[in-house]
């Protein structure tokens, strides 16, 4: 890890203590358990408005397939990779693959790869440079990568909140709960999770860095890749990705 990192990571532990709460917890301090009811939001639309019909998609940390189902339902074929073994066994209809991102590789390319949940706002360098090759050795000369990022404004704005949905299933509500928000260094925030369902609790602890455009660009230019002149979405937080070979093919 590079000096940007170093007393960062450590206000999470290890990498592995970052969560609480019953049953499995991922590497990252996600809870497999609540994951696999939270629903999608307007991800899938995100991906789906970025591929070709019946596209190829990769899938990169795919949790419990919050995303993953509802991108097979818009007749895309994903594969789905995820470091857990009891995310993926909530996965329906994808081939799964058990791996880390930074260690994927597939020898095969896709239409779409799909870095999602902020991935990318990890305070280390290095991983941050291997997720994004792993990203660049998987998608296709005329493919895309579609990445979520925080928005940029985030880091300024994030304040303690508190808002609840139904699940999944419609049968419960969760509630999603952000506290005890530092700012480490002008470039980082750090904040506790708190996801509540019935009599259950979970928490996550975590730490982002800003991922800003001029940033952004040049750890793709580094694996291969352009960041397109448009954003996704109007805040920014969704980008895309072309391969520098194809010159945008296919893009804006």
């Amino acid at each position: 890890m590079n000096s940007a990192g170093d007393g960062i990571e450590s206000m999470v532990g290890d990498g592995t203590s970052a969560g609480s709460g019953a049953g499995a917890i991922t590497p990252d301090g996600c809870a497999v358990d609540f994951y696999a009811m939270v629903p999608a939001r307007d991800e899938p639309a995100i991906i789906d408005a970025s591929a070709p019909p019946n596209a190829s998609i990769l899938e990169l940390g795919c949790g419990a397939g919050r995303v993953t189902h509802p991108l097979i339902a818009l007749g895309h074929a994903v594969v789905a990779v995820d470091e857990s073994p009891e995310m993926l066994a909530h996965v329906r209809d994808a081939r799964t693959v058990l791996a880390s991102i930074e260690d994927l590789d597939l020898s095969e390319r896709f239409d779409v790869v799909v870095l999602a949940s902020h991935l990318v706002n990890v305070p280390d360098d290095d991983l941050l440079a291997a997720f994004l090759a792993t990203c660049a050795r998987h998608v296709r000369e005329a493919g895309c990568v579609v990445i979520q990022r925080h928005p940029v404004s985030w880091f300024e704005t994030a304040a303690p909140s508190r808002r609840s949905v139904p699940a999944s299933d419609g049968a419960e509500e969760m509630t999603f709960v952000l506290d005890g928000i530092s700012r480490p260094t002008p470039e980082h925030v750090a904040a506790t999770a708190e996801y509540l369902v019935g009599d259950r609790r979970w928490t996550q602890t975590f730490v982002a860095r800003r991922l800003d455009d001029a940033r952004l660009r040049t750890v793709l230019a580094a694996v291969g890749l352009r960041l397109d002149d448009g954003y996704l979405t109007d805040d920014g937080g969704w980008v895309r990705a072309w391969p520098v070979a194809s010159m945008g093919a296919g893009g804006s």
